[in-house]
């Protein structure tokens, strides 16, 4: 903690009359005097209402004493003469830092680092060493995806990060820093990272020249990514076909396929293009739209002998869905055994696509029928997934689940990510019960359900009063290692709530006070009425002051994060 901070916390906590803590119409309890003082550990009778005035005077040696334990002052040097009640014991010390640090994670403990401003290299690194946090790839990639430290004190954290012996300071390494870099914009910090794998030998690879790459493109500086590119051979690379088609993949992932077409014309006779180099720019073109400029490209890569692949036609199929030409693209797909290419998954895909954008739901049956019919053809996840999701968007929610049984008997279990796409529809319109039936199916075939499932459904069975599938799901979601958060406490105690089990509500909202969190005052303001309502004034009294304690530590909290007050 900087000195500007340590004056700034003695002035606060030392002149409670000029800063307005003991302002007010009621007098403060113990709990909002000491509300920014949450490293005393105090007992619950201290927390009880005794209805005494409590003493306006705050000892100044004790509030040093208690700044003592964290900082580098001597207690003894304000006032000569008087002694410190406060102990200094090793187990005191223990237990104070294990309750400073104990809400904390390792990742939040590195980044609070950074909140504190140290000045200095050195200061930061022993503050890092300091936290006693075994640096893994892992705790890495949550330090600087996640918060938002500037891109100096991510790439100072990295250089701290390598020095440790547990982490390897290789390629892999650089990529994770590198990618977090390129996707906040700290482009600077990219490139000086960028040089210092030029100095230490290391010669960038396929993904690296793709992260390096694409953050340019996304940051809209694509004559840097070219100019990154074209110096490639400081690096120990060379500019070949392979490192050409990186360029072009990430110019036409966001949208710059007239720039990549031109970076195409302008390398004629530099860089020779393969099959692979025309596919990318008529994929480019497809999510554009643009049906002129795929033929073009089309002609150009027949005329210089290739033949188009499978996967060329669904971008041509693909390319003319987007401008509207869905009965073109079906012409294309049936000429495609003519022109001496045989049909695959992916061309079925692509026309389902186009029919479940306009909402001809009846031809994407027919489709997927025909695909059933030929075993070259077999339907995948991406089929299903697209089916269901265009049926489920539709309010067919009988034939989507008829799909989705299909889907299981076929022996294809959907990801994590597609089946909370199926939850996000089905948890916005009817009853909880087609919801229920996907996530039964899906944990039976051995899905991983991820925590935002686990959230819709408990939001969605509290709302209409299923408590006790509420709690089945609850202790699921427990049982498959998710935690908890203030959301899943504010489902549960609605769904007490609605349906007049008040004690329930009660004791979640008191376990989840006990956690830490603070559900919203909405949630709180529906069970105080209800308890009112229902006369149970000393129990609603009682949470009252709970709440209120454990909002004024919140508050206490939240202050001491935004001020980097992190041990």
């Amino acid at each position: 903690m900087t000195p500007v901070c340590v004056e700034r916390s003695l002035r606060f906590l030392l002149n409670p009359l000029r800063y307005g803590l003991l302002r007010g119409r009621y007098p403060l309890s113990p709990v909002r005097r000491f509300l920014f003082f949450p490293f005393t550990w105090f007992s619950t009778s201290e927390f009880a209402y005794n209805g005494s005035k409590p003493s306006a005077n705050i000892d100044e040696q004790f509030v040093l004493g208690q700044l003592s334990e964290l900082l580098p002052i001597d207690p003894g040097i304000s006032r000569p003469g008087e002694t410190s009640a406060v102990s200094t014991s090793g187990c005191d010390d223990e237990r104070l830092l294990s309750g400073v640090d104990g809400f904390l994670s390792d990742a939040e403990k590195l980044r609070g680092v950074f909140l504190q401003k140290l000045v200095g290299t050195a200061r930061v690194e022993s503050a890092l060493a300091a936290t006693g946090v075994e640096v893994t790839e892992k705790i890495v990639k949550e330090v600087v995806n996640k918060g938002n430290l500037s891109g100096q004190a991510m790439v100072l954290f990295f250089r701290w990060a390598v020095k440790q012996p547990p982490f390897p300071k290789d390629l892999r390494s650089y990529n994770i820093v590198l990618k977090a870099l390129g996707r906040k914009g700290f482009l600077n910090q990219m490139e000086e990272l960028t040089d210092e794998l030029k100095k230490n030998g290391l010669r960038p690879g396929s993904e690296t020249l793709s992260i390096v790459i694409d953050s340019y493109v996304r940051a809209r500086r694509v004559s840097k990514a070219v100019q990154f590119f074209e110096c490639l051979e400081e690096f120990g690379l060379s500019c070949d076909c392979q490192h050409f088609n990186i360029l072009l993949e990430c110019l036409c992932l966001r949208s710059h396929a007239r720039m990549a077409d031109s970076l195409v014309r302008a390398m004629q006779g530099k860089v020779s293009c393969d099959k692979i180099t025309y596919n990318i720019l008529i994929a480019g073109w497809a999510r554009l739209g643009r049906v002129k400029e795929i033929e073009r490209s089309w002609n150009e890569m027949v005329n210089n002998g290739f033949k188009p692949e499978p996967s060329t036609f669904s971008y041509l199929i693909e390319g003319l869905g987007r401008s509207g030409r869905v009965q073109e693209s079906v012409d294309v797909f049936q000429s495609m055994e003519d022109k001496g290419c045989n049909k695959t998954t992916l061309n079925y895909n692509a026309l389902i696509y186009n029919f479940a954008a306009v909402g001809a739901l009846d031809e994407c049956l027919k489709y997927y029928h025909e695909m059933l019919e030929k075993d070259c053809c077999p339907p995948n996840e991406d089929t299903y997934a697209k089916l269901i999701s265009s049926f489920l968007k539709a309010r067919r929610v009988a034939d989507a689940i008829e799909l989705f049984d299909a889907m299981l008997g076929r022996g294809i279990a959907p990801s994590t990510g597609t089946v909370t796409s199926f939850m996000e529809p089905l948890c916005s319109f009817g009853p909880p019960h087609a919801a229920l039936l996907i996530y039964d199916k899906s944990k039976g075939a051995g899905c991983e359900i991820s925590i935002k499932t686990y959230k819709l459904l408990l939001r969605r069975l509290a709302r209409f009063g299923k408590c006790g599938i509420m709690m089945r799901i609850w202790e699921e979601m427990i049982e498959a290692g998710k935690s908890s958060d203030v959301e899943v406490y504010e489902y549960l105690v609605n769904g007490f709530c609605n349906i007049g089990q008040l004690d329930n509500a009660v004791h979640v909202m008191e376990e989840s006070l006990s956690k830490g969190f603070c559900p919203h005052k909405v949630i709180y303001s529906k069970l105080n009425n209800k308890l009112l309502n229902a006369c149970k004034i000393e129990i609603a009294y009682r949470l009252f002051l709970k709440m209120k304690r454990a909002r004024s530590f919140e508050n206490a909290r939240k202050f001491w994060r935004s001020n980097g007050w992190h041990f």
